[in-house]
């Protein structure tokens, strides 16, 4: 017989503050970056958007292998 597993919610949720709050660190971060080199190095407009969509794609990334981390630590289901 077919044992039925459930989510144990409050992983759940610890799971999706963190990953709200890593992504916002992240992406925020990555932005940043680009729209300061951009200043930095007076490129034009896009140009600089095109480096901080890349780094913000970098951001998401990290923020995805960091989500990987932390499902195993914090198994979604009991």
């Amino acid at each position: 017989m077919a044992q039925t597993k459930s989510i144990n919610w409050t992983h759940a949720t610890t799971l999706a503050a963190v990953a709200v709050l890593v992504g916002t660190e992240f992406v925020g971060t990555a932005w940043a970056a680009g729209w300061a080199l951009g200043g930095l190095f007076q490129l034009d407009e896009t140009s600089s958007r095109a480096i901080e969509v890349g780094f913000s794609l970098i951001g998401l990334a990290l923020l995805a292998y960091f989500m990987r981390a932390a499902i195993r630590a914090e198994p979604l289901y009991n």
